[in-house]
Protein backbone atom coordinates (compact mmCIF):
# COMPACT_ATOMS: atom_id res chain seq x y z
CA UNK A 1 0.00 0.00 0.00
CA UNK A 2 1.38 3.68 -0.59
CA UNK A 3 2.49 5.23 2.28
CA UNK A 4 -0.21 7.78 2.19
CA UNK A 5 -2.81 5.21 2.37
CA UNK A 6 -0.78 3.61 5.44
CA UNK A 7 -0.89 6.99 7.28
CA UNK A 8 -4.43 7.43 6.63
CA UNK A 9 -5.54 4.25 8.46
CA UNK A 10 -2.81 4.20 11.38
CA UNK A 11 -3.79 8.29 12.00
CA UNK A 12 -7.03 9.04 10.86
CA UNK A 13 -9.24 5.94 10.93
CA UNK A 14 -7.85 3.92 13.50
CA UNK A 15 -5.77 6.15 15.50
CA UNK A 16 -3.07 4.56 17.93
CA UNK A 17 -3.11 1.23 15.50
CA UNK A 18 -0.91 -0.35 13.01
CA UNK A 19 -1.17 -2.80 10.51
CA UNK A 20 0.62 -5.85 11.09
CA UNK A 21 -0.99 -7.62 7.94
CA UNK A 22 -2.60 -6.91 5.17
CA UNK A 23 -4.38 -9.12 2.17
CA UNK A 24 -5.86 -8.68 -0.98
CA UNK A 25 -8.93 -9.96 -1.15
CA UNK A 26 -10.38 -12.27 -4.40
CA UNK A 27 -12.30 -9.73 -6.97
CA UNK A 28 -11.93 -5.98 -7.54
CA UNK A 29 -12.60 -5.36 -11.21
CA UNK A 30 -14.11 -2.02 -10.24
CA UNK A 31 -12.32 -1.42 -6.78
CA UNK A 32 -9.61 -3.00 -5.35
CA UNK A 33 -9.97 -4.74 -1.59
CA UNK A 34 -7.70 -5.68 0.72
CA UNK A 35 -7.93 -7.37 4.57
CA UNK A 36 -6.05 -5.43 7.20
CA UNK A 37 -5.31 -7.04 10.67
CA UNK A 38 -4.01 -4.40 13.33
CA UNK A 39 -1.51 -4.69 16.14
CA UNK A 40 -4.79 -4.94 18.26
CA UNK A 41 -6.15 -7.90 16.77
CA UNK A 42 -8.46 -6.11 14.86
CA UNK A 43 -9.65 -6.75 11.50
CA UNK A 44 -10.89 -4.38 8.71
CA UNK A 45 -11.50 -4.00 4.91
CA UNK A 46 -9.81 -1.11 3.26
CA UNK A 47 -11.86 -0.49 -0.44
CA UNK A 48 -9.73 1.14 -3.28
CA UNK A 49 -11.84 2.84 -5.85
CA UNK A 50 -10.35 2.29 -9.15
CA UNK A 51 -12.95 3.50 -11.45
CA UNK A 52 -15.39 4.91 -10.18
CA UNK A 53 -15.95 7.19 -7.05
CA UNK A 54 -18.54 5.40 -4.80
CA UNK A 55 -17.19 6.35 -1.80
CA UNK A 56 -19.70 8.27 -0.45
CA UNK A 57 -22.82 6.50 -1.96
CA UNK A 58 -21.13 2.75 0.02
CA UNK A 59 -20.98 5.17 3.38
CA UNK A 60 -24.57 6.49 3.19
CA UNK A 61 -25.68 2.91 2.33
CA UNK A 62 -24.20 1.34 5.02
CA UNK A 63 -25.87 3.71 7.79
CA UNK A 64 -28.91 3.75 6.14
CA UNK A 65 -29.22 -0.18 5.88
CA UNK A 66 -28.16 -0.95 9.82
CA UNK A 67 -30.30 -2.80 11.24
CA UNK A 68 -32.29 -3.45 8.47
CA UNK A 69 -30.14 -5.63 6.30
CA UNK A 70 -26.51 -7.69 6.93
CA UNK A 71 -23.92 -5.41 5.86
CA UNK A 72 -20.12 -4.40 6.49
CA UNK A 73 -19.93 -1.44 9.43
CA UNK A 74 -18.59 1.52 7.98
CA UNK A 75 -15.17 2.29 10.78
CA UNK A 76 -14.45 5.62 8.32
CA UNK A 77 -14.49 6.91 4.95
CA UNK A 78 -12.55 9.88 3.02
CA UNK A 79 -15.09 9.99 0.15
CA UNK A 80 -12.94 12.65 -2.05
CA UNK A 81 -9.49 12.17 -0.84
CA UNK A 82 -8.83 14.69 0.86
CA UNK A 83 -6.70 13.27 3.30
CA UNK A 84 -5.51 10.22 2.01
CA UNK A 85 -4.83 11.35 -1.59
CA UNK A 86 -7.88 8.99 -2.97
CA UNK A 87 -11.72 7.88 -2.13
CA UNK A 88 -10.43 5.18 0.70
CA UNK A 89 -13.43 3.05 2.81
CA UNK A 90 -12.31 1.29 6.09
CA UNK A 91 -15.13 -1.30 7.27
CA UNK A 92 -15.19 -3.95 9.64
CA UNK A 93 -13.93 -7.54 8.56
CA UNK A 94 -16.74 -9.67 8.47
CA UNK A 95 -17.01 -13.47 8.96
CA UNK A 96 -18.46 -15.70 6.59
CA UNK A 97 -17.70 -17.26 2.90
CA UNK A 98 -19.34 -16.34 -0.25
CA UNK A 99 -22.20 -17.70 -1.12
CA UNK A 100 -20.87 -19.20 -4.25
CA UNK A 101 -18.40 -21.64 -2.66
CA UNK A 102 -21.20 -23.03 -0.73
CA UNK A 103 -24.85 -22.54 -2.79
CA UNK A 104 -26.13 -26.24 -3.04
CA UNK A 105 -29.77 -28.46 -2.57
CA UNK A 106 -30.35 -26.17 0.68
CA UNK A 107 -33.69 -24.25 0.63
CA UNK A 108 -33.07 -23.04 4.00
CA UNK A 109 -29.88 -21.00 3.05
CA UNK A 110 -32.50 -20.27 -0.53
CA UNK A 111 -34.79 -18.56 1.89
CA UNK A 112 -32.39 -16.73 3.77
CA UNK A 113 -31.42 -15.09 0.78
CA UNK A 114 -34.44 -14.45 -0.44
CA UNK A 115 -35.13 -12.63 3.15
CA UNK A 116 -32.38 -10.86 2.56
CA UNK A 117 -33.55 -9.77 -1.00
CA UNK A 118 -36.86 -8.83 0.67
CA UNK A 119 -35.42 -6.27 3.64
CA UNK A 120 -33.29 -4.64 1.25
CA UNK A 121 -36.87 -3.79 -1.00
CA UNK A 122 -38.02 -2.39 2.42
CA UNK A 123 -36.32 0.79 2.16
CA UNK A 124 -37.71 3.11 -0.50
CA UNK A 125 -37.24 6.85 -1.62
CA UNK A 126 -39.04 9.39 -3.19
CA UNK A 127 -38.38 9.10 -6.47
CA UNK A 128 -36.93 5.89 -8.99
CA UNK A 129 -33.72 6.89 -10.30
CA UNK A 130 -29.76 6.29 -9.86
CA UNK A 131 -27.87 8.06 -7.05
CA UNK A 132 -26.28 11.33 -7.51
CA UNK A 133 -26.58 13.39 -4.59
CA UNK A 134 -26.04 11.46 -1.22
CA UNK A 135 -29.12 8.91 -1.36
CA UNK A 136 -31.36 11.22 -3.44
CA UNK A 137 -32.36 9.54 -6.81
CA UNK A 138 -32.02 11.93 -9.53
CA UNK A 139 -36.08 10.98 -10.46
CA UNK A 140 -34.43 9.16 -14.07
CA UNK A 141 -36.54 5.93 -14.81
CA UNK A 142 -34.41 2.77 -14.95
CA UNK A 143 -36.82 0.47 -16.45
CA UNK A 144 -37.39 2.98 -19.36
CA UNK A 145 -35.93 2.78 -22.89
CA UNK A 146 -34.61 -1.10 -22.65
CA UNK A 147 -35.22 -1.15 -26.46
CA UNK A 148 -32.95 1.97 -27.49
CA UNK A 149 -30.23 0.88 -24.74
CA UNK A 150 -29.82 -2.71 -26.23
CA UNK A 151 -29.72 -1.46 -29.99
CA UNK A 152 -26.77 1.21 -28.89
CA UNK A 153 -24.81 -1.76 -27.48
CA UNK A 154 -25.07 -3.89 -30.21
CA UNK A 155 -23.91 -1.11 -32.93
CA UNK A 156 -20.81 0.17 -29.86
CA UNK A 157 -20.10 -2.66 -28.46
CA UNK A 158 -18.41 -6.27 -28.78
CA UNK A 159 -21.05 -8.20 -30.09
CA UNK A 160 -20.02 -8.32 -34.16
CA UNK A 161 -18.40 -11.74 -34.28
CA UNK A 162 -19.54 -13.26 -31.48
CA UNK A 163 -23.75 -13.30 -32.22
CA UNK A 164 -24.42 -13.38 -35.74
CA UNK A 165 -26.56 -11.08 -37.16
CA UNK A 166 -29.60 -12.81 -36.74
CA UNK A 167 -29.41 -13.57 -32.66
CA UNK A 168 -28.67 -9.93 -32.83
CA UNK A 169 -31.82 -8.96 -34.65
CA UNK A 170 -33.46 -11.64 -32.57
CA UNK A 171 -32.44 -10.14 -29.25
CA UNK A 172 -33.64 -6.26 -30.81
CA UNK A 173 -37.03 -8.36 -31.11
CA UNK A 174 -36.99 -9.23 -27.86
CA UNK A 175 -35.88 -6.03 -26.04
CA UNK A 176 -38.67 -4.35 -28.04
CA UNK A 177 -40.79 -7.05 -26.26
CA UNK A 178 -39.32 -6.84 -22.93
CA UNK A 179 -39.53 -3.12 -23.05
CA UNK A 180 -43.19 -3.79 -22.63
CA UNK A 181 -43.06 -6.05 -19.81
CA UNK A 182 -41.16 -3.43 -18.15
CA UNK A 183 -43.68 -1.02 -18.06
CA UNK A 184 -45.60 -2.92 -15.13
CA UNK A 185 -42.90 -1.46 -12.97
CA UNK A 186 -42.35 1.84 -14.18
CA UNK A 187 -41.89 4.01 -11.01
CA UNK A 188 -40.88 1.60 -8.07
CA UNK A 189 -39.00 3.23 -5.97
CA UNK A 190 -37.02 0.64 -3.81
CA UNK A 191 -33.86 -0.05 -2.90
CA UNK A 192 -31.76 -1.78 -5.70
CA UNK A 193 -28.76 -3.44 -4.90
CA UNK A 194 -28.03 -4.09 -8.81
CA UNK A 195 -25.62 -7.24 -8.45
CA UNK A 196 -27.21 -9.48 -6.09
CA UNK A 197 -25.60 -13.14 -6.47
CA UNK A 198 -23.58 -15.48 -4.87
CA UNK A 199 -20.01 -13.51 -4.92
CA UNK A 200 -21.64 -10.34 -3.16
CA UNK A 201 -23.22 -12.37 -0.54
CA UNK A 202 -21.25 -13.58 2.78
CA UNK A 203 -23.25 -16.43 4.89
CA UNK A 204 -21.84 -18.30 7.67
CA UNK A 205 -23.06 -20.99 10.32
CA UNK A 206 -25.13 -19.15 13.22
CA UNK A 207 -25.17 -20.93 16.69
CA UNK A 208 -27.79 -23.54 15.67
CA UNK A 209 -25.93 -24.53 12.57
CA UNK A 210 -28.12 -23.02 10.30
CA UNK A 211 -26.93 -20.84 7.21
CA UNK A 212 -27.45 -16.84 7.52
CA UNK A 213 -26.46 -13.90 5.61
CA UNK A 214 -23.79 -12.69 7.61
CA UNK A 215 -23.06 -9.55 4.79
CA UNK A 216 -24.13 -8.32 1.78
CA UNK A 217 -21.67 -6.76 -0.13
CA UNK A 218 -20.74 -4.00 -3.04
CA UNK A 219 -23.40 -1.76 -3.15
CA UNK A 220 -21.26 0.79 -5.54
CA UNK A 221 -24.23 -0.38 -8.71
CA UNK A 222 -27.13 0.67 -6.62
CA UNK A 223 -30.27 2.52 -7.03
CA UNK A 224 -33.80 3.24 -6.44
CA UNK A 225 -36.54 0.84 -8.80
CA UNK A 226 -37.94 -2.31 -8.87
CA UNK A 227 -36.42 -5.32 -6.79
CA UNK A 228 -37.40 -7.33 -9.03
CA UNK A 229 -34.00 -6.24 -10.76
CA UNK A 230 -32.14 -8.17 -8.44
CA UNK A 231 -34.53 -11.48 -9.34
CA UNK A 232 -33.19 -11.13 -12.69
CA UNK A 233 -29.80 -10.91 -11.51
CA UNK A 234 -29.93 -14.01 -9.21
CA UNK A 235 -31.29 -15.80 -11.53
CA UNK A 236 -29.28 -15.14 -14.51
CA UNK A 237 -27.37 -18.24 -13.73
CA UNK A 238 -28.10 -21.74 -13.61
CA UNK A 239 -28.64 -22.66 -9.26
CA UNK A 240 -30.00 -25.88 -7.80
CA UNK A 241 -33.64 -25.77 -8.21
CA UNK A 242 -33.88 -26.38 -4.48
CA UNK A 243 -32.20 -23.06 -3.50
CA UNK A 244 -34.36 -21.24 -5.63
CA UNK A 245 -37.49 -22.35 -4.19
CA UNK A 246 -35.98 -21.42 -1.31
CA UNK A 247 -34.96 -18.18 -2.50
CA UNK A 248 -38.31 -17.20 -3.72
CA UNK A 249 -39.92 -18.41 -1.18
CA UNK A 250 -37.92 -17.05 1.30
CA UNK A 251 -38.45 -13.60 -0.74
CA UNK A 252 -42.31 -13.99 -0.63
CA UNK A 253 -42.79 -14.62 3.19
CA UNK A 254 -40.60 -11.85 4.30
CA UNK A 255 -42.83 -9.26 2.28
CA UNK A 256 -41.28 -9.19 -1.02
CA UNK A 257 -43.92 -9.24 -3.86
CA UNK A 258 -43.49 -11.00 -7.23
CA UNK A 259 -46.69 -9.75 -9.49
CA UNK A 260 -47.79 -11.73 -12.46
CA UNK A 261 -45.61 -12.32 -15.30
CA UNK A 262 -42.75 -11.65 -13.12
CA UNK A 263 -40.15 -14.03 -14.45
CA UNK A 264 -40.07 -12.08 -17.84
CA UNK A 265 -39.95 -8.66 -16.21
CA UNK A 266 -37.15 -9.74 -13.95
CA UNK A 267 -35.59 -11.08 -17.08
CA UNK A 268 -36.07 -7.92 -19.45
CA UNK A 269 -34.89 -5.68 -16.20
CA UNK A 270 -31.71 -7.78 -15.55
CA UNK A 271 -31.26 -7.96 -19.90
CA UNK A 272 -29.97 -4.13 -19.06
CA UNK A 273 -27.03 -5.26 -17.52
CA UNK A 274 -26.57 -8.10 -19.99
CA UNK A 275 -26.28 -5.83 -23.21
CA UNK A 276 -24.16 -3.37 -21.17
CA UNK A 277 -21.69 -6.33 -20.78
CA UNK A 278 -21.77 -6.19 -25.04
CA UNK A 279 -19.88 -3.18 -24.28
CA UNK A 280 -16.73 -4.62 -22.37
CA UNK A 281 -13.62 -5.65 -24.17
CA UNK A 282 -14.04 -9.25 -25.17
CA UNK A 283 -11.52 -11.00 -22.45
CA UNK A 284 -13.87 -8.78 -19.62
CA UNK A 285 -15.19 -12.04 -17.10
CA UNK A 286 -18.56 -11.15 -17.94
CA UNK A 287 -18.97 -10.45 -21.84
CA UNK A 288 -18.69 -14.06 -22.60
CA UNK A 289 -21.33 -15.00 -20.04
CA UNK A 290 -23.75 -12.31 -21.55
CA UNK A 291 -23.12 -13.52 -24.62
CA UNK A 292 -24.19 -17.26 -23.84
CA UNK A 293 -26.90 -15.83 -21.89
CA UNK A 294 -28.32 -13.44 -24.49
CA UNK A 295 -28.62 -16.54 -26.62
CA UNK A 296 -30.56 -18.47 -24.53
CA UNK A 297 -32.95 -15.82 -23.94
CA UNK A 298 -33.77 -15.64 -27.68
CA UNK A 299 -33.87 -19.09 -28.21
CA UNK A 300 -36.74 -19.40 -25.64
Amino acid sequence: MKPSVVDWVENVALPGRRIVESRRLTGGYSNENTALTTDDGGRYVLRRYLRHNKCALESALAARLKGTVPVAEVVAADPTGASAGEPLLLSTFVEGRPLNEVVGDDVDLGREVGAALAAIGTIEFEAPGFFKDGLQPDGLEPTVGLDQFVDRCLREGNAAGHLTEKEQEALRRYAVAAATDLAAVKGSRRLVHSDFNPKNLLVARSSTGRWRVAAVLDWEFAFSSTPLVDIGNMLRDPRPPVFLDGFLGGFRDAGGELPPNWRRISQAADLFALADFLTRPVEHRYFRRSIDRIRELVKA
